[in-house]
């Protein structure tokens, strides 16, 4: 996953020159080609679905508190 830095400036877009932010192999869904993944709402967090051998299923546990 890459990211630049994006400006307009005096209606003029400019970005700056990408840089790595991880580099893993994510999980693709069946029949898509892009990898599934989220992006929090403040944009400061990822949420990727990571291939792991002999996982067989996912645990989802709701209002933990």
């Amino acid at each position: 996953m890459i990211a630049v830095e994006v400006t307009v400036t005096g209606g003029e877009l400019k970005l700056s020159p990408p840089h790595l932010l991880f580099d893993q192999r994510y999980a693709f869904s069946a029949g898509i080609t892009i990898a599934n993944y989220d992006v929090s709402r403040d944009g400061q967090r990822f949420l990727m679905v990571k291939n792991e051998t002999g996982a067989g299923r996912l645990n989802v546990v709701l209002n933990a508190f």
